[in-house]
């Protein structure tokens, strides 16, 4: 499903106009990834966690040359399934 579906979607489930959830949904991943960028985390209950986590520097490898090169440490943003997000994609398996 891409952005575009996602907002059909949401908007027939609402009841709202689709212009109307396209705001909703821009305004809920810029605060979001303002959040993330303040090192804040954002958590909704039963779906899941946001957060923006450290990773160290570490050495790589360039894939053309095979040439070990050091990629810095920097933030990466992480999102934890809550329980009631892994229970509904598990399914009654």
């Amino acid at each position: 499903m891409n952005k575009t579906e996602l907002i059909g979607a949401v908007a027939q489930k609402s009841g709202l106009t689709k212009k109307d959830t396209e705001k909703v949904i821009n305004s809920f991943v810029d605060v979001v990834q303002e959040t993330l960028a303040k090192g804040d985390t954002v958590a909704i209950l039963g779906f899941g966690t946001f957060l923006a986590k450290e990773r160290p520097a570490r050495e790589g490898r360039n894939p053309r040359t095979g040439e070990p090169i050091q990629i810095p440490a920097g933030k990466v943003p992480v999102f934890r399934p809550g329980k009631g997000l892994r229970d509904a994609v598990k399914g009654d398996s």
